[in-house]
């Protein structure tokens, strides 16, 4: 896990300081090493520059130092993540008489690559993104991880007299340190989707002018900027449609995950919640790891939101070596701004991985495995009971008029979800109408079912973030539906669905707050039910095996949970956050109500400051149906754009 740039332009002093400025802003990535490697230019002074900060887990040597270059084939690059398969690829090159200069996946990779060529990234397993200069070819290769758990950022200069074609990195924040990109501004369509989703959804970001690598996706440049080939190497929609899979092979498929991300040359813990998801990850690492396994839990002050009980007692029954760390609100606030500062885009999760990589570190750790994906996986959220039976609902309905089907939605929601002063509940019922007329659309449903808000309430949140959005706007750009609809094309409610979760909820939520928050840290959190050759497993089981009892993760708790009473488990579902809702009322209360009542604020991130306003009053009362994630969200793209002093407008 590290942090990664580079530009291509014009090679000389003004573009080696951009790019030491965009490495400097990534020090957190990497404290343990940096270097800046720029490339010898063509005839008229064009070439490629990169640039690196390490954070040194496998062969914590020099030789695997980085950028990196291939002392026989002269290929240079620089990764960020780990190639998971990297000790059968070192195998495969033995066996062909090659012979490797460092001990890492860095220097395996490299070598593949250089000898089969670009394409070589398809056989690559694990999480990562990568830039290789290809000095024969005078190509450069940008590639991403299958499932995207690493990002890659990306920006082209508009003036094309300019000293730089593009420019790339890690972290959005580092391609805005580097001064190349004049008079940034929000991008009105992100605050938009941010507003929607609670996360921006790529390849958009929050910047407009930046974006990001797809999942999957590889590009090829020229020494002189031009792209040579753009491809998905990878997508969901390679996955097989019929379910060949048996239970041994998935729990097969999870232990050889579990194991290769537990290569480490430096000491390595489990993020424990006391869940399904981390506890199979804890138990299964006791089972294959040769050293002992140390777990680690975030408890809360507040007991209804405190799994710290729970989590010591499957701690003891799998034989970690624990570790509770308690959080109150007073330690919350007084770090508030830390934490929102460790976010690279605007978000309203990812606080609790914050806290929690502090902790670890603080306990002299670099790598932590944690259990995010599982319910993506298994189907493990309500949105497999729920959006299923709508779908079924409007295809059994599908005889009845458009205008008496709305209106008896319209009246069932009233019922179920009274108005309750200045704003609906923005809650499910209330967003029955929308949902019916989306009809058997899984997308539609999908988008409606996680909205923040209303639509109606969406759109009068928007100020100038709202001007140009199209009529039937879900919440996603439109090379975004696109993409999904093809990913789900013949397949079954359910599997639809978990690619859904997959893709949007996990890849563009979860993934990416828990890279950026965990890495303020200087810790490499690893997913090992976020794997590619594990989901070509699960992908690959028949539906009434993979999902039902739908929620019940019944095969990963039976692939996993070897071995632990299941009593521990026979629980209601409690997802990891923060008692957000308990802060926001109390300690908070200033800070965010000061934020959300700054009309000028407010206006310059495109959001209409009078509506605002009225919301965070609403909540203050106790409107009910509006949860915190509401208000959170509006303060965490506000509080974002102030600490970089953006808006929907350029810089003068």
């Amino acid at each position: 896990m590290c942090g990664l740039a580079g530009i291509v332009g014009r090679v000389g002093e003004a573009n080696r300081l951009a790019l030491q400025r965009m490495t400097d802003a990534m020090a957190h990535r990497g404290p343990d090493g940096d270097g800046v490697w720029m490339g010898p230019a063509d005839a008229r002074g064009w070439g490629v520059m990169l640039g690196h900060r390490r954070l040194s887990i496998l062969d914590l040597t020099s030789a695997a130092s980085q950028p990196m270059t291939d002392p026989e084939r002269g290929d240079v690059t620089v990764l960020n993540g780990e190639i998971y398969n990297y000790t059968d690829i070192r195998r495969a090159l033995g066996a062909q008489g090659q012979t490797l200069w460092s001990s890492g996946d860095t220097a395996a990779m490299l070598r593949l690559i250089s000898m089969q060529g670009f394409d070589a990234v398809q056989e690559l397993r694990g999480m990562f993104a990568l830039a290789v200069w290809d000095p024969r070819r005078s190509e450069l290769l940008l590639a991403r991880d299958a499932l995207g758990i690493k990002p890659l950022f990306f920006m082209r200069n508009p003036d094309l007299s300019g000293d730089w074609t593009f420019a790339f990195a890690s972290e959005v924040r580092a391609l805005l340190r580097s001064g190349l990109l004049r008079k940034p501004r929000l991008r009105r369509s992100a605050v938009a989707s941010m507003v929607w989703n609670g996360f921006t959804v790529a390849p958009e970001t929050i910047v407009d002018g930046i974006e990001s690598l797809w999942p999957g996706e590889m590009r090829v440049y020229a020494q002189d900027g031009r792209e040579l080939r753009r491809k998905r190497y990878w997508t969901q929609a390679a996955l097989p449609r019929d379910g060949e899979s048996t239970d041994q092979d998935v729990a097969m498929a999870l232990e050889d995950s579990v194991r290769r991300h537990l290569a480490s040359d430096v000491p390595l813990g489990v993020f424990l919640s006391g869940g399904v998801d981390s506890s199979a990850i804890a138990n299964v690492a006791k089972r294959v790891s040769r050293d002992p396994v140390h777990s680690f839990t975030l408890a809360f002050a507040e007991q209804e939101r405190n799994e710290g009980e729970i989590a010591r007692a499957v701690s003891k029954a799998i034989g970690t070596q624990h570790h509770e760390i308690v959080l109150r609100h007073e330690g919350f606030v007084d770090r508030l701004d830390e934490a929102m500062g460790s976010l690279d885009q605007p978000s309203f999760d990812g606080l609790n991985s914050f806290f929690m990589s502090q902790a670890v570190a603080q306990a002299g750790f670099k790598v932590a495995l944690v259990g995010s994906g599982g319910d993506e996986l298994f189907g493990g959220y309500t949105s497999f009971r729920d959006l299923p039976a709508m779908a079924a609902w409007s295809r059994r309905l599908g005889f009845v008029p458009d205008g008496l089907r709305n209106a008896g939605a319209r009246a069932f929601a009233r019922w179920k979800a009274p108005d309750g002063g200045a704003f609906r509940p923005q809650t499910r019922w209330a967003k029955l109408p929308t949902m019916v007329e989306a009809g058997d659309d899984l997308l539609a449903l999908y988008q409606c079912a996680y909205a923040l808000f209303l639509p109606d309430t969406h759109r009068s949140l928007l100020g100038m973030a709202g001007q140009g959005l199209e009529a039937g706007y879900w919440g996603l750009p439109s090379d975004v539906v696109a993409a999904l609809r093809a990913e789900v094309d013949g397949r079954s409610d359910l599997s639809s669905i978990a690619m859904l979760e997959q893709r949007l909820f996990l890849g563009e939520r979860l993934l990416r707050d828990a890279d950026s928050t965990s890495m303020a840290a200087s810790i490499e959190t690893r997913l090992p039910l976020v794997d590619q050759q594990l989901l070509e497993a699960v992908a690959s089981l028949p539906d009434d095996v993979r999902f039902h009892p739908v929620r019940s993760k019944s095969m990963l708790r039976s692939a996993g949970l070897q071995g632990l009473d299941p009593a521990l488990f026979d629980r209601p579902k409690s997802g990891f956050e923060l008692p957000y809702d308990h802060w926001l009322l109390g300690a908070l209360g200033s800070e965010v109500g000061a934020v959300l009542t700054d009309r000028d604020l407010m206006a310059s991130v495109g959001l209409a400051p009078t509506v605002v306003a009225d919301l965070w009053r609403a909540y203050q009362a106790g409107a009910p149906g509006l949860y915190w994630t509401r208000i959170w969200c509006l303060y965490a793209l506000a509080s974002w754009a102030r600490r970089h002093g953006l808006s929907v407008e350029s810089a003068p």
